[in-house]
């Protein structure tokens, strides 16, 4: 799905298949037909955006044998799939019945990191729409917090420095630009908007910027407008933006907030929980920790949990997300005269884990991710853009 801003820039807006488990490439293929028809369907479009989700596995295949590559573009073509952007955060197995932290390994100071995310922009510039100006991938923040010593900082950046020069090989190689976006993340090395332009200020700022998850940003109390002033002086462009949203629990004491928070409380992924403590947030790594843990959260202001729960859709009472910091986040980045960004991939992974249970059929969850991209593609509109498709 396309769009265009006032400024004349089209924006690319698509959902991420990480929400689909597929190891290998015949499994890409299959989420293309089964996906790209169904969504298109849903939303009455002749085109739809797919953020695709790479494996390692797949993505070390698709690099080194064209006849798979092009297997996957004839899918592609064929049911009016387009993919601008690659989601390379995930390395293996993210609908595992238990992923939790191994989500954050291997880490940017080994190089098998690297190595991925080279494999993933090789392919990102062979998929590439003729009419695309960029191609866009997602990364981890450098890794989990701990442990992260000097050394380690210092094999990151050695692996960012030859990231930006394999990036630039790709594009003298193909003509094809692909920039790499770090999303910050509570509990990571880059939490905060503050610290990834601290951990970042020595990448190459042509081929390295910031992918913001808008639901990140709300867990962290972060605004977009500030992100976008600390990223401006810092000369960090934004590559790429997650339209998502999180859990948001107004009064934590309450008993009927707790056992709603309870149903979410899984054993798949991580849910940090943040919660506003005078100048500093109070942090636990996740929901059962908070709830009841050796070391409750606090119950007396509001938790802010990373949850990505449909942007459309109300949670159940006294629940809700953060739908209002989610559209403030949109009209920052593309309200005003020049957009921000022009890659936004709705990022919503948790279908499977949702506590109403999973949809029961493919048709059934292309639906509810239809209606996501429905949503954000109509608060676009009321910003100002264009549907093109």
């Amino acid at each position: 799905m396309r769009l265009r801003h006032p400024d004349g820039t089209v924006v690319h807006l698509g959902y991420g298949t990480n929400v689909l488990p597929a190891e290998d490439v015949d499994g890409l293929v299959r989420q293309v037909g089964t996906y790209g028809d169904r969504l298109r369907r849903h939303l009455d479009t002749d085109r739809v955006g797919l953020g695709m989700w790479l494996p390692a596995a797949a993505a070390r295949t698709l690099a080194a044998d064209l006849g798979a590559v092009e297997r996957l573009r004839e899918a592609i073509d064929a049911h009016g799939v387009e993919i601008v952007t690659l989601n390379a955060f995930p390395y293996a197995a993210f609908q595992d019945e238990v992923v939790k932290k191994r989500v954050y390994h291997p880490t940017w100071a080994e190089r098998a990191r690297l190595d991925y995310t080279l494999d993933v922009a090789r392919v990102l510039a062979a998929l590439l729409p003729e009419d695309a100006a960029r191609g866009s991938i997602s990364t981890l923040p450098l890794a989990w917090r701990a442990p992260w010593l000097a050394d380690r900082q210092s094999h990151a950046e050695l692996h960012l420095e030859t990231l930006a020069e394999g990036l630039a090989e790709i594009e003298a190689g193909t003509g094809r630009t692909v920039r790499v976006a770090f999303e910050p993340e509570s509990g990571c090395v880059v939490e905060t908007i503050a610290e990834a332009v601290e951990r970042l200020d020595s990448v190459d700022r042509e081929r390295i910027g910031v992918c913001l998850d808008l639901c990140h940003l709300a867990v962290g109390f972060e605004s977009a407008t500030d992100a976008l002033a600390r990223l401006d002086a810092a000369g960090l462009d934004v590559v790429k933006v997650q339209p998502a949203a999180a859990l948001v629990v107004d009064d934590p004491a309450a008993p009927e907030a707790r056992a709603a928070l309870a149903a979410y409380s899984e054993d798949r992924f991580l849910h940090q929980v943040r919660q506003r403590a005078g100048d500093r947030l109070a942090a636990r790594d996740d929901l059962p920790d908070a709830l009841g843990g050796p070391r409750p959260l606090d119950d007396r202001s509001p938790w802010r949990v990373h949850f990505h729960v449909p942007v459309h859709a109300d949670p159940a009472g006294p629940l809700r997300n953060s739908r209002d910091e989610l559209r403030d986040s949109l009209a920052a980045l593309l309200g005003g005269d020049t957009a921000r960004t022009d890659h936004l991939e709705v990022e919503t992974y948790t279908w499977g884990v949702l506590p109403d249970g999973a949809p029961a059929d493919d048709d059934a969850l292309a639906a509810g991710l239809a209606a996501e991209l429905r949503w954000v593609r109509d608060e676009l509109v009321g910003l100002g853009l264009t549907p093109l498709d």
